[in-house]
């Protein structure tokens, strides 16, 4: 047995181990995990090996940084079950610790190439921050700062007085024309006026010329330190990317077969920063060189949450997609049996649609959760199909508006392509209400508000959504507490705008609500549904335009 494969302290006999592996992205941790993580938690909270600022202390909170830990219940050669632990990224400024899997490749060690290479790229660091903040090269900026406004000013005044001076002329022409003078006199006047304005054309030319001599000048100098400075950039540059492609090619994964696959090797363009240094790439690497068989893996959220994603301590979370699916997909689980991804098994079974109204233009139904609204890539059976199977003679794009998945309720179906137009229209301009029901798994302590928290896609982990105030959209929500009970809540939701599993982020989210809906597998705790309806909606008829609504008990 090997020191990091740590024995169950929990009695776990009787507990059946998995058919096949845990499929990393979307899970319910099988109860072994639980048990390891439960005992990874305990280590967690008595453990003083090191000190890492969790934000379980609110004085330190602005420093704080919540870490994912990671489990895998594996089987050695004795057939005997223990597990294996891992956290992403740097714990407590460290690649490794007892009790921990090592990380693949150590990049901290000192006497290794990538500490070399990361002092050497300091010194160009240093060189380009020392000419940078060169006295000199300060007072040329400035210089070429000042001749910048000061040319500007000037130039701006020459023009304003051109104008200033066609206006005087223009009058004086007008009064010359006016007077009965001689034809001799009156052309000599307006020569003059005419050369006059030649003269002051000809004064901001000069100033113009003037004024870029003297930036030349300026710049001749200043090109001396900015080619210094661009010269140790580039190379700066093109020693970082070297650097990090030997990283790559030393961040080396096994599978099950033996196989050795660098980074480099598996992602078709060019791996995202830390890819590799996850929990789940480390732990399957330790178990595959140390002849450990993976039986069940779960990875948990531990300390604050991060301002933008939601990470609720304590809770269990997939691994992410953009670093670790390559490897995990493409080569780590590559020799085991793995369980099918849940979003792409079809669970509706025989659940029909129920039309709650219908006429010639519009019906509307009511959604089975695990539906979807649209076909996707694996599983076709979806509203949109069933919808015209039920309306063959139907036209148009049919769905007016969409449910997730998970979510039951009210969807508006159009039967032609005006009332399509027409409906939408009546979404776009936010004339639709909605209301949503759900149930938190929290107790709610204001009676009702709003949650203002802008909403975009985690690139990271699609489908996934972020708060973003950056590049986030308007995403607006109202809500309304209904009852308490058994420390759940049953709330009112109005959706003023419709963003991408808007409701469930803010609820969920620490600025929103900060309570999950029940049920919620990918900001929550996951359960048999998700406890969200969309059970009330009202909109002015395409056709008779009189104001209607529908709702549905939930």
């Amino acid at each position: 047995m090997t020191l990091l494969f740590i024995p169950f302290k929990q009695d776990i006999i009787g507990i059946k181990k998995p058919d096949k592996f845990t499929y990393p992205f979307n899970y319910l941790p099988h109860q072994l995990t639980v048990i390891a993580s439960q005992q990874l938690q305990d280590y967690l909270e008595n453990q003083t090996q090191w000190i890492h600022n969790f934000g379980f202390n609110s004085e330190k909170s602005n420093t704080a940084t919540g870490k994912m830990f990671g489990v895998l219940v594996c089987e050695n050669i004795k057939g005997e079950l223990g597990q294996l632990w891992a956290f992403s990224g740097k714990l407590a400024n460290k690649n490794e610790w007892s009790y921990f899997v090592p990380t693949v490749f150590d990049m901290l060690t000192q006497e290794g190439f990538y500490k070399k290479g990361e002092t050497l790229l300091n010194k160009y660091n240093t060189k380009i921050k020392q000419l940078l903040n060169n006295s000199q090269y300060q007072s040329l900026l400035q210089k070429k700062k000042a001749i910048i406004e000061e040319s500007q000013h000037a130039i701006l005044n020459q023009k304003e007085r051109i104008k200033e001076l066609k206006r005087t002329r223009k009058l004086k022409r007008k009064e010359v024309l006016k007077e009965a003078l001689s034809k001799e006199i009156t052309n000599e006047l307006l020569f003059e006026f005419n050369e006059e304005s030649k003269k002051e054309n000809i004064i901001l030319k000069k100033m113009k010329k003037y004024w870029q001599q003297k930036l030349e000048a300026n710049s001749n100098e200043l090109v001396i330190y900015e080619n210094k400075i661009n010269s140790l950039k580039q190379i700066r540059k093109q020693k970082s990317a070297a650097l990090q492609q030997q990283l790559f090619k030393e961040y080396a994964f096994l599978n099950i077969k033996g196989e050795n696959k660098s980074i480099d090797e598996i992602f078709d363009s060019t791996p995202p920063a830390g890819a590799g240094e996850c929990c789940a790439p480390k732990l399957l690497h330790y178990a595959f060189l140390h002849k450990l068989k993976p039986i069940a893996m779960a990875e948990f959220w531990w300390g604050k949450s991060p301002s933008s994603k939601i990470r609720k301590h304590k809770y269990f979370y997939p691994s992410c997609r953009s670093k670790c699916e390559p490897i995990l997909m493409k080569h780590m689980l590559k020799g085991l049996k793995v369980a099918p991804n849940p979003l792409e098994i079809d669970k509706t079974d025989t659940k029909e649609i129920e039309i709650v109204y219908d006429d010639r233009w519009i019906s509307v139904i009511n959604k089975p959760h695990n539906l979807l609204s649209v076909p996707g890539k694996r599983i076709k059976d979806s509203v949109y199909t069933r919808i015209k199977k039920l309306y063959p003679k139907a036209s148009g794009p049919l769905l007016v508006h969409r449910l997730d998945r998970a979510t039951s309720g009210l969807l508006v179906i159009a039967k032609d392509l005006e009332t399509y137009i027409d409906l939408q229209k009546q979404f776009t301009n936010r004339s639709v209400k909605k209301r949503y029901m759900a149930w938190l798994n929290g107790v709610v302590d204001t009676p009702k508000g709003v949650i203002d928290l802008p909403l975009r896609v985690d690139l990271d982990n699609r489908p996934q959504q972020l708060v973003c105030y950056e590049y986030g959209k308007k995403a607006i929500t109202q809500y309304e507490v209904l009852e308490v009970n058994n420390q759940k809540t049953k709330v009112y939701f109005y959706p003023i705008t419709g963003r991408t599993h808007q409701l469930r982020i803010h609820s969920s989210h620490p600025k929103g609500l900060n309570i999950p809906i029940v049920g919620d597998d990918l900001y929550g705790i996951p359960s048999d549904r998700l406890e969200l309806y969309a059970e009330w909606i009202q909109f002015k008829h395409p056709k008779n335009k009189k104001t209607i609504n529908f709702s549905i008990n939930s």
